[in-house]
């Protein structure tokens, strides 16, 4: 896919992912003089007339994320649109994802697999504070840098307390990593956060996940049951 020469007022220079949802760009912000990652909705979904969950959930992750500055989250600098599309600019991250980290080394050591989760946590005890429970807390939406640092990323199904975004019912996530709560559809709050963080410790120390299943509905039952 051929990128923009620019969205707004941020330079574009090249393509750092694409998803079902999006694509991300590493941008450079022209006015402030600063790297930025730009996050876009796909033009072909806004083009759908089931578009709207997709705008919600994009906005929500501008919303949560937002809200919330800490030094092991992601930050978000603005949301508008360019041309129609939505977009969000965040903190360049120069890293790599702990999914990747572990498909490399397969496990952490004791010292490494705690020094991440006390860093996700920390930032998760923030984004608590402001009512904002994450919701899909996965070693794919965690970013590691060269220092060890870590940052949490991706706040797209964000429960925002208050608000009007989210609905009991539904099941939002990733299976292996969520809470029993939150596969049945029921109303969830930090604890989902915090559970979620534990299968991720047990990942890193272990080298596999602790529920693991064939399929959807194999792991939620897992998850739920045993």
């Amino acid at each position: 896919m051929e990128k923009p020469d620019a969205i707004g007022k941020y330079r574009i220079d090249a393509i750092l992912g694409e998803g079902a949802m999006g694509i991300v760009y590493k941008g450079f912000d022209t006015v402030i003089e600063r790297p930025v990652a730009i996050k876009v909705v796909r033009k072909e979904l806004l083009a759908d007339e089931g578009a709207d969950p997709y705008l919600v959930r994009f906005k929500r992750e501008a919303q949560a994320a937002g809200r919330v500055m800490h030094p092991n989250i992601v930050a978000v600098y603005d949301y508008a649109e360019f041309q129609g599309q939505p977009y969000i600019a965040m903190e360049y991250v120069d890293g790599r994802s702990l999914h990747a980290l572990l498909r490399q080394k397969s496990r952490l050591t004791v010292a490494e697999a705690t020094w991440v989760a006390d860093q996700v946590l920390s930032a998760l005890a923030c984004a608590h504070g402001f009512g904002v429970v994450h919701r899909d807390i996965k070693p794919a939406n965690i970013i590691i840098l060269d220092n060890g640092q870590a940052k949490l990323g991706d706040f797209g199904i964000a429960h925002i307390n208050a608000s009007d975004l989210t609905h009991d019912g539904s099941v939002v996530g990733t299976p292996s990593y969520m809470s029993p709560e939150q596969c049945r559809g029921d109303a969830v709050d930090h604890r989902s956060d915090i559970f979620s963080v534990g299968v991720v410790l047990y990942e890193l120390l272990s080298g596999r996940k602790p529920f693991g299943g064939s399929g959807f509905s194999q792991v939620l039952f897992k998850v739920v049951n045993d």
